[in-house]
C-alpha cells in the first residue's frame, strides 16, 4: 500500500483520518461506552431520537460517497463500479434501512446527543471522501486484472461474511422486540438475545463490522480502508466490553460462555 499519492487534499484527509483513529483508540481507553444508545446521555448536548441519530450520523457515507464519485475520471470502469456497489449497498443498509428499521419504546429518552452525531458525521464523511477518491482516481491498480487478484477475492469474501453477520445479528435485536407490545408499554426495551452470532459473542454487529471492514482493506488494497477499520476497532472493542458488563449487571440468568466480542477470545 501506498503512504501518499501526491495530491495534497487526499494527503491531508488521510493524515486526519489516522489522527482521528490514534485518538479513539486512546480515547476508548478512558471512556469505553461511547454515549449513545443503551450508553446514552444528555450530558453532551441535545439528545435526538435514536432513528434520526443513527441517520443523520451515517448519511455522510452515501451523499458524500457519490458526490465524489460522480466526479471521478473512472465512473464507468469495471472495478471502481464493483467496489462503488459494495459500498452502496453496506450504506443502504447502515444508513437507511438499519435506522428506519429500529423499533422504538414509545416515550424511551432520546439517546443521541449532538455531539455523538456530529463526531459521527466527520467520520463518515471523510470515509465517504477517501474511498470515493481512491476507488476512482488514486489507486491505479484497480483495473480488471486486480479481479484476478486473490486479494480482491479474499478481500471480498471475508468482507461479505461480516456483513452477513451484521444483516443476521440487526435481525435477531429487532425481532426481539414485539411492535404491539413495545407501543403498548407491555414489553421490555431491552432482551437477552439468542442465536446465530450471540451463541459465541455479545456483540456479534461489532465483529461483523470489524470483519466486514477487513475484508474490505483487503479488496480495495488501500489505506482509506485501514482508516476506518482502526477507528471502527478504537471505538467497538471497548464498546462491546462494556456492553457485555451491562449485559451482565442487567441480566442474573445471561450466559456465562458468552465472549464480548471475539469468540473464545474477548
Amino acid at each position: 500500500m501506498n503512504w501518499y499519492t501526491g495530491n495534497t487534499t487526499f494527503d491531508t484527509v488521510l493524515t486526519i483520518g489516522f489522527v482521528f483513529a490514534a485518538l479513539t483508540i486512546i480515547g476508548g481507553a478512558f471512556m469505553p461506552q461511547t454515549p449513545y444508545g443503551r450508553f446514552g446521555t444528555d450530558k453532551w448536548g441535545m439528545a435526538l431520537n435514536p432513528k434520526f441519530g443513527w441517520w443523520l450520523m451515517e448519511i455522510p457515507a452515501t451523499v458524500v460517497f457519490l458526490w465524489f464519485y460522480l466526479q471521478g475520471p473512472r465512473t464507468t470502469e469495471l472495478v471502481p463500479m464493483i467496489l462503488a456497489a459494495v459500498w452502496l449497498i453496506h450504506y443502504a443498509n447502515r444508513g437507511w434501512f438499519f435506522p428506519l428499521s429500529i423499533r422504538v419504546a414509545p416515550g424511551r429518552k432520546s439517546t443521541f446527543s449532538i455531539s455523538i452525531v456530529l463526531s459521527g458525521m466527520f467520520v463518515t464523511a471523510i470515509h465517504g471522501y477517501m474511498n470515493a477518491t481512491w476507488f476512482n482516481e488514486f489507486a491505479p491498480h484497480l483495473t480488471r486484472d486486480w479481479l484476478s487478484d486473490p486479494r480482491f477475492w479474499l478481500g471480498l469474501v471475508v468482507y461479505y461474511c461480516g456483513f452477513a453477520l451484521i444483516l443476521h445479528s440487526e435481525w435477531v435485536v429487532r425481532n426481539l422486540r414485539d411492535p404491539a407490545k413495545l407501543s403498548a408499554g407491555t414489553e421490555s426495551d431491552y432482551k437477552i438475545p439468542y442465536g446465530g452470532g450471540y451463541r459465541f459473542v455479545s456483540s456479534p454487529t461489532y465483529l461483523g463490522e470489524l470483519t466486514a471492514w477487513t475484508g474490505f482493506s483487503i479488496m480495495t488494497w488501500g489505506l482509506p480502508g485501514l482508516v476506518i477499520l482502526l477507528i471502527s476497532a478504537g471505538n467497538l472493542i471497548p464498546r462491546a466490553i462494556a456492553t457485555q458488563r451491562w449485559y451482565n449487571e442487567k441480566f442474573p440468568d445471561y450466559p456465562q460462555n458468552r465472549k464480548a466480542i471475539f469468540p473464545y477470545v474477548l
